[in-house]
């Protein structure tokens, strides 16, 4: 956009004032100008005609835009060029030469204009605004006739704007499209609005002024579209649930794109749902859909014929199946109701329709990664107005960001579904403390995304009526972490079975992991899988009452007395195995019998942003009722630490109650 110029060699007015602004000389071509006759003007100040303000103080020589008032016709925008002069007698006077084309050619067309259009001088103050500008002072401050552009306005940022057009005056450089919001006190009313400045040039080539045109955008069908793709973005996938993301994107869509939407997906993104292939087709239909997701402008839903969680059956030659096999959207801004379409072969479906006013369809395939995973569907029904192709774009549009969101929650499903049956089929199902312990445990997965972990347990009874007792950590989650977790499962009862000490069995645990990670990175360039793990491995004598254990990094283990007495077992900081960083030690205690030991994950004693020394003084208060059967205390330790708050990591309980060996 090139600099506006606006042309001086025209008729000009001149006007001369006194050093106090009183008009002391005016001349024919400024009667014709502004309409007034020389004696409603001669000897009276010159805010008659023009704005008030300190223009006629601008220095020796000094160029500008001013309002001035017509005598009949109202506010006139006007180049204004001042010089100071010095008469005889020493009395200073100023010289006003009026342009008199230019803008106000252009006034009775710009004053009316939708747009609002304002013009600012080089010192921001505003000189000219059209009747649609001037609506605008409630909201914008600064556009009021001889205000000045200044900071300080409360709910108002006037120092970047003034900046803006500061650079504008500098570099002639338009600013394009600034946006702006404004909402009212109570927040009952809101406006967006956006304006471009650009910078007015007299014809010498020196900037005059600012103007800026200001478009209200609040109702803009593009910015409401733009506004739905952000909010889809931010809503559309908050969590890796296949039914959830499903809701999500019909929710944002109604009522703003569509009065009814569903978003029907396919058997393979809910695997744990009946196989489709195993249910009956009916004469006309077949089942191809689970309903992840719905919304209506009614909340009695009366254009679903089934509901979330159920199986959707569809005729073979229907725009749904149509869409799944071909991948193309099925647009029909005005639906075709008429006899001999795939409605007659889907008549509970057609009287839907007419009972609820279907009129306009829209179906996007949720397609991601080159797979087809099911179809979201759009209807109209009371907003009258067809779906038009920028309807279809949007809806494209939302569809394609919620299919990726579908996709990364149906292989999270699927990851986590794996690990988690990797996971029961590696950790023991029955457990026994032989005649040394009774015993209880638990095991509850995460749930985070993302943090199916190696957490696990394990009882080991010894040949000479000894038990081990083991509970570990393998490091991060996932697939690999319960594989890991199973192949140290396994180590460590083969380890106990050599009748090593605690100490020991850590020692030698810690070295093997190292080795077979050095095995499994071999003599290529993978680079070394350092997964290690902490643990807490424990053997109980019940002839002597003493219980032996050593740590490698894992939180203590709880010792409650009969008593009710609780205390955590003082063991030596030990590193975690498979780091192949030290060696470990072992400590000893007596333990009454009827004592318990609780050995656990640090899931269940840490909350992000809490101190683990509260969590684990909470384990222990909830741990001070020894005569519960164990299987309610196991309950009440989960259910106190754990609460009705989603576990951040996975959990593993173990705890024993003595016995006393029989002689």
């Amino acid at each position: 956009m090139n600099p506006v110029s606006w042309d001086e060699s025209g008729a000009t007015a001149v006007v001369m004032t006194d050093a106090e602004g009183i008009v002391t000389g005016w001349t024919e071509a400024a009667e014709k100008l502004l309409g007034y006759h020389a004696d409603e003007v001669l000897h009276r100040s010159s805010a008659v005609f023009l704005e008030p303000g300190d223009r006629s103080a601008r220095g020796d020589d000094w160029s500008g835009l001013v309002t001035a008032r017509h005598r009949d016709d109202g506010p006139l925008l006007l180049h204004v060029r001042g010089v100071r002069l010095h008469t005889a007698e020493q009395h200073e006077s100023r010289l006003l030469t009026l342009a008199a084309d230019g803008p106000p050619v252009m006034e009775p067309i710009l004053s009316r204009a939708p747009v609002a259009i304002g013009v600012w001088d080089t010192d921001l103050r505003c000189v000219w605004l059209n009747e649609t500008a001037r609506r605008l002072g409630d909201v914008l401050p600064h556009y009021r006739l001889g205000s000045r552009l200044e900071a300080g306005t409360p709910g108002f940022d006037a120092e970047s704007i003034a900046e803006a057009m500061r650079r504008v005056l500098d570099d002639g450089t338009p600013v394009l499209d600034r946006e702006c919001r404004w909402a009212s006190e109570d927040e009952s009313t809101e406006q967006t609005l956006s304006t471009s400045l650009y910078r007015l040039d007299g014809a010498d080539g020196r900037p005059l002024g600012v103007c800026a045109m200001t478009l209200d955008t609040s109702r803009s069908r593009a910015r409401d579209q733009l506004v739905m793709l952000g909010e889809a973005s931010i809503r559309i996938g908050s969590t890796l649930d296949v039914m959830k993301t499903a809701q999500e994107l019909a929710e944002l869509a109604v009522p703003r794109l569509a009065d009814y939407v569903t978003v029907d997906v396919s058997e393979h993104v809910l695997p744990d749902d009946e196989p489709l292939r195993r249910m009956d087709a009916t004469e006309v239909s077949v089942p191809v859909f689970h309903r992840a997701g719905a919304a209506s402008i009614h909340r009695e839903f009366p254009e679903s014929l089934w509901r979330r969680g159920e199986v959707v059956f569809v005729p073979p030659s229907s725009p749904f199946t149509a869409v799944l096999y071909s991948g193309r959207s099925h647009f029909e801004p005005v639906m075709d109701t008429s006899p001999s379409t795939w409605l007659d072969l889907d008549p509970d479906r057609a009287e839907v329709i007419h009972e609820t006013g279907m009129h306009s369809l829209i179906i996007v395939p949720l397609q991601a990664r080159g797979d087809i995973m099911g179809v979201a569907v759009f209807v109209r029904t009371e907003n009258s107005a067809p779906f038009t192709k920028d309807d279809l774009n949007l809806a494209e549009m939302l569809v394609a960001r919620a299919a990726l969101s579908l996709d990364n929650a149906r292989q999270y499903t699927r990851e986590r579904t794996a690990a988690l049956a990797l996971q029961r089929d590696l950790l023991p199902r029955n457990l026994s403390g032989g005649g040394a312990v009774d015993l209880a445990w638990r095991y509850l997965p995460s749930d985070v995304i993302g943090t199916v972990g190696g957490d696990w347990y394990d009882v080991i009874p010894l040949g000479d009526g000894r038990v081990a007792l083991v509970v570990g950590d393998v490091t991060g989650h996932g697939i690999n972490a319960a594989a890991t977790m199973g192949r140290l499962r396994t180590a460590v009862r083969t380890l106990s079975y050599q009748g090593l000490p605690p100490d020991e069995v850590l020692a030698f645990l810690d070295n093997m992991v190292v080795r077979l990670a050095e095995e499994d990175a071999g003599t290529g360039d993978a680079p070394l899988d350092t997964t290690g793990a902490t643990c807490v491995y424990a053997v109980y004598d019940p002839v002597t009452r003493r219980c032996a254990m050593a740590g490698a990094g894992h939180p203590p283990p709880a010792i409650v007395h009969p008593s009710g007495e609780v205390r955590f077992a003082r063991l030596p900081s030990g590193p975690p195995v498979g780091l192949g960083l030290g060696s470990y030690e072992r400590v000893e205690v007596e333990l009454t019998e009827g004592s318990l030991i609780a050995l656990y994950t640090d899931g269940l004693v840490e909350r992000r942003g809490a101190d683990i020394d509260a969590g684990l003084r909470r384990l222990g208060a909830t741990l001070a009722a020894p005569a519960l059967p164990l299987d309610d205390l196991c309950a009440r330790v989960i259910g106190t630490m754990v609460d009705d708050m989603p576990s951040e990591d996975d959990i593993a309980l173990l705890i024993a109650r003595t016995r006393t060996a029989p002689p």
